[in-house]
């Protein structure tokens, strides 16, 4: 059996309950049911179970199963290190990329600040807009190290950096810090997005690593703040 059935399951069930193919409050069928019909180990049923759990789909209830939650305003994940593409999969729009720049730079003194690196280090600026239905809602500004990252280009950075970084180089990318703050759009946000009235952005900076810890990724994603609604799911550990 593929080590990764449990993720096929996963995404089946989650991409039925993100459609209300399942409806919040049914009951998924039971372990055994799933197991048939997905020709799946018991354990395997569990850990796509289990996933679904963590990440908010379902609520596991003693004596009665697992229950659907209510997931229709899980917009954008707070927690969680998940590219661009990764959540617009999960939508049902077309989204359309930008690469305006992507040029390779020395830092200035505020990134000098931001990642505590040294002024010898080049840094690929890449800056990327996010447009749907017709209006531009993201604009991105990534900074990564080229001493990790040796070479970008404008198609990797028009699909997924991090599957060009994760699949064709190999990086494993670890962990991220993040700060968001709303702020008032710059003269820079209403060049690149579609703001009309709208005189506020919702600004997600994140310091991004690798898993043994080394920086390589400073990110500014700025939203419009009409747009998006910045949601998590938390669960209490019961110890």
């Amino acid at each position: 059996m593929h080590e990764n059935k449990f993720l096929n399951i996963y995404h089946d069930l989650s991409g039925k309950i993100r459609k209300k193919t399942i409806a919040t409050g049914d009951l998924l069928p039971s372990e055994n049911e799933l197991g048939e019909r997905y020709q799946a180990s018991r354990e395997t049923v569990r850990k796509a179970l289990a996933l679904l759990s963590r990440n908010g789909y379902i609520q596991k209830i003693q004596g009665k199963g697992s229950v659907v939650l209510d997931v229709s305003r899980f917009d954008f994940p707070v927690s969680g290190l998940t590219s661009f593409q990764e959540l617009a999969s999960h939508t049902e729009e077309e989204w359309k990329t930008t690469v305006h720049q992507l040029v390779l730079m020395k830092p200035d003194k505020e990134l000098l600040h931001i990642m505590a690196i040294d002024a010898g280090e080049y840094l690929w600026k890449v800056i990327r807009s996010r447009a749907v239905d017709g209006e531009t809602v993201i604009l991105d500004k990534d900074y990564l190290l080229m001493s990790e990252v040796p070479m970008l280009t404008q198609d990797i950075c028009e699909h997924s950096i991090y599957n060009y970084l994760e699949n064709d180089l190999n990086m494993k990318i670890g962990f991220a810090k993040k700060q968001i703050t709303v702020e008032t759009a710059t003269e820079e946000d209403r060049n690149y997005l579609t703001m009309s009235e709208v005189s506020s952005v919702v600004v997600v900076r994140s310091l991004v690593y690798l898993d043994n810890t080394e920086l390589f990724q400073f990110t500014e994603s700025r939203h419009r703040a009409d747009k998006f609604r910045f949601v998590d799911f938390a669960r209490r550990e019961h110890l």
